[in-house]
């Protein structure tokens, strides 16, 4: 198993920590409310302001590799117009800042170390023109962040300090009671290593809604990567997604029912070299009692060899399969998650949420185990603008990869 090394930047955090707290006990309400007046002008016009210090550590059972240690700052500066006859815009700066880079940063920088993916890298993150003067309809154009439904299939790989964000055209329209169509078109990727991806990619999502009983989702993504080096990544998915609504109806006072059934069907598509069909199947059942929540659930994603496998590379994937990172690409014999999950809300307006999973890794036959995952997190909330992280993740590698250990302990500021 990977030993926990001592190398820790204790005095950045430390710093970090004992500021948010500071602000949280010294920023009252109304000057919290001061602070948003002071950031808003005209006609739903705003100044977004994000500050997000964050320190990763990775401890690998690979001789070839470091413990990697990422000590990161990444900023957001945004301007959001006031609204001008139906039409509204918004620009965005981000910037990563390494104050200790012992870390391959996902670009190639320092092979030596693990990898954790927070290139130091300042960029235009989103500039985009709004037009709501349609009835029930919202057209968006330009550089983007879209996120559709958990973000398996479009996301805006929101973990990590640079986002993933789209130049695009969205379409959203409402016109349909209980109805939500959202149609697009995505012309490039600005990926959060801060590298562009051409793509042709037309996508179209419809949420209708059961009221209390949930949402059946439709959806089809057209992924078409232009660049030779890309080609293996074109696909076209198709699915149907059921799920228990946000706020599932309680059938006693303290208890209901969660729950989720999707179906993925997907296959090559343009400049994908190789064809191939493969399927993925998401289930989850479980239950709310109190201030707790258990889940168990099994997402599995086929594969039948090389460029053969069911792949999300538009996804916020660090969300699914384990927090340790290890199956962000399907592996070639796919792989079967079964995950069971318990989450606990605390003090006073649920602010503190603590949750544990634990993760079983087969191929997608059941036959072949991978290796099994530990994740843990407590986030704790100050208020709208502060947050407080700790996160740990440990896989535990049997045919699969190699013994992985990460650290993550962050702060973030949000106006």
């Amino acid at each position: 198993m990977p030993q926990q090394h001592k190398k820790t930047p204790w005095t950045a955090l430390s710093v970090t920590l004992l500021s948010l707290a500071a602000a949280n006990s010294q920023v009252s309400a109304d000057t919290t409310q001061s602070i948003e007046d002071a950031l808003k002008f005209g006609d739903g016009g705003a100044v977004k302001v994000d500050a997000n210090y964050r320190y990763e550590n990775i401890d690998q059972d690979r001789g070839a590799q470091k413990t990697a240690n990422a000590n990161t700052i990444r900023t957001r500066l945004g301007l959001l117009t006031p609204v001008f006859h139906g039409l509204q815009g918004y620009v965005e700066y981000e910037g990563t800042h390494a104050l200790q880079s012992d870390y391959n940063n996902g670009r190639g920088d320092k092979p030596e170390y693990s990898t954790v993916a927070d290139p130091g890298y300042n960029e235009l993150n989103q500039m985009w023109i709004g037009y709501a003067g349609v009835p029930d309809t919202f057209i968006k154009g330009g550089r983007q962040r879209i996120k559709f439904d958990d973000d398996r299939f479009i996301g805006n790989v929101g973990w990590r300090q640079l986002e993933t964000t789209f130049d695009s055209v969205l379409i959203t329209n409402k016109s349909i009671e209980d109805l939500t169509v959202n149609v697009g078109y995505i012309g490039n990727v600005q990926t959060f290593t801060a590298t562009t991806e051409n793509i042709n990619a037309p996508v179209v999502n419809a949420n209708y809604s059961l009221g209390d009983y949930g949402s059946l989702i439709g959806y089809g993504y057209w992924l078409d990567y232009t660049e030779r080096e890309n080609y293996q990544k074109s696909s076209q998915t198709y699915g149907l997604r059921f799920i228990n609504s946000d706020k599932p109806k309680k059938f006693h006072e303290h208890y209901s029912l969660l729950y989720t059934a999707e179906w993925s069907f997907q296959q090559d598509y343009q400049h994908s070299p190789t064809p191939y069909q493969a399927d993925r199947f998401n289930l989850m059942g479980g239950f709310t009692a109190y201030n707790f929540s258990f889940q168990g659930a099994m997402e599995q994603l086929n594969g039948f060899g090389q460029n053969k496998t069911f792949n999300t590379p538009l996804g916020t994937n660090h969300a699914f399969q384990g927090w340790a990172d290890l199956f962000l690409i399907t592996p070639n014999d796919g792989i079967r998650d079964v995950f069971g999950t318990v989450s606990a809300k605390f003090m006073e307006n649920d602010s503190l949420v603590l949750s544990g999973i634990y993760h079983d890794f087969t191929d997608d036959t059941g036959r072949a185990h991978y290796g099994k995952e530990w994740d843990f997190q407590a986030v704790k909330k100050f208020g709208k603008h502060y947050s407080l992280l700790a996160k740990y993740a440990n896989y535990d590698a049997d045919t699969f990869s190699t013994d992985t250990q990460k650290i993550w302990l962050q702060g973030n500021v949000n106006f």
